[in-house]
C-alpha cells in the first residue's frame, strides 16, 4: 500500500458532502439527509465527523428540498477558531454523483485535496477517514472500499492481478464475472484537487443510467499513471448508507450500541445496553449507573456515582455526585445538586437550580426556580418561578402561582419555611424566614417570618343541606 509524503500531508483540505439526494422510498417530505437519528439529522452528523478533520472548507451539495437543508443549517456556527463555515453549492438536475461534486469544484483551488463525503453515510469514523486521507497526495487517489458477503446493488471494485486498482463497476453495467466480487465501492474518495477538477471534466454518461459517475474518475487515474491506494473499511456498518426507514432503524441500533460500548468502557454501569439512548455527548464521573431505557440528550453531565432510574429522559441537565434519579423523571435544562433524590415521576423544566441534599418526589415539577441545601417538595407539588431557600419544606400539594394569564411573577421563599399541604402561594409574594403556612391556605400576601399564617375560610356545616337525588325513571 502507497503511502505520502509529509509535504503532501499538509496540503489543505476540502470536503465535498453529497445531500442532493431526494429519497423516495423515506416516503417522507423531509428531505432524506434531515431524517433523524438518535434525534439529529443524518447530514448533521457527516459535518461534525468532516469538521474533525479541520479541513480548509466543508462544500454540501444540496438539490431536492434545498431549501429546507439549508435553513436547517442556517444557524450552524462554527465551534471552534479556524473551523471553517459552510458553503452551499445547487445541484439542480440531479445527473450523477460526478455531476454533483463538479457543483462544488469552483470553489476548491487546486492546491487542496478533495475529500469526498456523503449526506446518508452518518456513521464513517474519524480515524477510518484520517487513514484514507493518508494515502492520498498531489499524485495519489484514495479509495474507501468495503467487503460485502452480499454485494447486491453495490459498485464493484476491480483489481488485476496483482492486487491495483483498476476501475469501479456498477452493478447495472457489470458483467456476470464482475458480479461474483464482493469488494464494493463505498463512494468515498480523496484525490488532489487539480487532477480530479481534468478527470471530472472528462466524464461522459454512456451508462445504463444515463448519468455522470463519479466512481468513472478511477479508471481515468489508472490511465494516467496515477496511483489508487485502496483501503477496505475497518467495519461495514460505518460506511453503509440510509435509503429507507428500515435503513435508518438499522443505523439507529449500530450508533445506540456504538455509544453503549463506548460509556461501557469508560466505567458506566449499564442495565441493558440494548435500551439505552445517547442523543448528544455525555460527560460523568466514575461507578455511574443507568438503569433500562433511559435517553440523554443534548449535553449532559453526570457527577460520581449519579444512579438514573428507568424510564428516564435527561437532557443539557447537569447532575451531581451520589444523587439518585428514580424511575420516570424528565430533567431538562437543569443544574442538580450533590446527594439529591429526585422522583419518582418528577419533571424539571429549564432553568431550574437545586442546592445539595434536596429531595423532589412523586409528581413534583419545579420551572425556572432554584432550592437551596437540604430543601424538600416530596409530594404533588408545582415550583415555578421562585426562589427557594434552604431547609424548606413544600407539603404534599403545595403550589407557586405563578402566572397571572399574561405574565409570570417571581417568588422568593426563605429559609427554614414550613408549607402545610394544599397550600397556594399567589405571586409575587414573599415568604420570611422560617415561616409556617397552615394547611389549605391560599396566601396574597407578605408571609412574616418565625409566624403562623392561615389563610382559609372557617369551616361550616350546612344542618338541613341535601344532596341532590337522581329522579328514578
Amino acid at each position: 500500500m502507497a503511502t505520502v509524503s509529509n509535504t503532501s500531508r499538509a496540503l489543505p483540505l476540502a470536503v465535498v458532502i453529497l445531500a442532493a439526494g431526494e429519497g423516495k422510498r423515506m416516503k417522507s417530505a423531509r428531505p432524506k439527509v434531515l431524517q433523524p437519528l438518535a434525534g439529529r439529522p443524518l447530514l448533521a452528523h457527516v459535518i461534525d465527523t468532516a469538521r474533525a478533520l479541520e479541513p480548509a472548507a466543508i462544500h454540501i451539495v444540496y438539490g431536492h428540498g434545498g431549501e429546507q437543508v439549508r435553513e436547517a443549517f442556517a444557524s450552524d456556527t462554527p465551534a471552534g477558531k479556524g473551523t471553517p463555515p459552510l458553503s452551499w453549492a445547487l445541484q439542480a438536475q440531479r445527473l450523477g454523483t460526478g455531476h454533483a461534486v463538479t457543483q462544488a469544484m469552483p470553489g476548491i483551488p487546486d492546491d487542496q485535496r478533495v475529500l469526498v463525503l456523503y449526506g446518508d453515510v452518518p456513521l464513517i469514523q474519524r480515524s477510518t477517514l484520517q487513514a484514507l486521507l493518508a494515502l492520498a497526495g498531489p499524485k495519489q487517489v484514495a479509495l474507501l472500499t468495503m467487503m460485502l458477503d452480499d454485494p447486491s446493488g453495490y459498485g464493484r471494485v476491480m483489481r488485476d492481478a496483482r492486487g491495483r486498482v483498476l476501475r469501479i463497476v456498477e452493478e447495472k453495467d457489470a458483467a456476470k464475472r464482475d458480479l461474483r466480487v464482493r469488494e464494493c465501492n463505498t463512494g468515498v474518495l480523496a484525490a488532489p484537487a487539480k487532477l480530479l477538477r481534468k478527470w471530472l471534466r472528462g466524464l461522459k454518461n454512456k451508462n445504463a443510467q444515463g448519468e455522470y459517475y463519479l466512481t468513472d474518475v478511477i479508471a481515468a487515474a489508472v490511465k494516467e499513471g496515477i496511483a489508487v491506494n485502496p483501503l477496505v473499511a475497518p467495519t461495514v456498518t460505518e460506511v453503509l448508507g440510509v435509503n429507507d426507514k428500515v435503513q435508518l432503524a438499522e443505523l439507529e441500533g449500530v450508533y445506540r450500541a456504538r455509544i453503549a460500548r463506548e460509556l461501557l468502557l469508560a466505567g458506566v454501569t449499564i442495565a441493558d445496553p440494548a435500551r439505552i439512548d445517547v442523543r448528544g455527548t455525555v460527560s460523568h464521573g466514575s461507578d455511574v449507573f443507568l438503569d433500562a431505557n433511559v435517553l440523554l440528550e443534548g449535553n449532559v453531565k453526570l457527577g460520581n456515582r449519579v444512579r438514573i432510574g428507568p424510564n428516564c429522559v435527561v437532557r443539557n441537565s447537569e447532575i451531581g455526585d451520589d444523587t439518585v434519579v428514580f424511575p420516570n423523571c424528565v430533567i431538562d435544562s437543569a443544574i442538580i445538586g450533590q446527594s439529591c433524590n429526585i422522583g419518582p415521576f418528577a419533571r424539571f423544566r429549564p432553568s431550574s437550580r437545586l442546592a445539595d441534599e434536596v429531595h423532589i418526589g412523586n409528581f413534583v415539577e419545579v420551572k425556572n426556580s432554584q432550592l437551596g441545601a437540604g430543601s424538600k417538595a416530596n409530594h404533588l407539588t408545582y415550583v415555578g418561578d421562585a426562589q427557594v431557600g434552604s431547609r424548606v419544606n413544600l407539603g404534599a400539594g403545595t403550589i407557586v402561582a405563578n402566572y397571572d394569564g399574561a405574565n409570570k411573577h417571581l417568588t422568593r421563599i426563605e429559609d427554614d419555611v414550613h408549607t402545610g399541604s394544599n397550600s397556594v402561594l399567589v405571586a409575587p409574594i414573599v415568604v420570611g424566614a422560617g415561616a409556617t403556612i397552615a394547611a389549605g391556605s391560599t396566601v396574597m400576601r407578605e408571609v412574616p417570618p418565625g409566624k403562623l399564617t392561615i389563610a382559609r375560610a372557617r369551616q361550616t356545616t350546612i344542618e338541613d343541606w341535601q344532596r341532590p337525588v337522581k329522579t328514578k325513571k
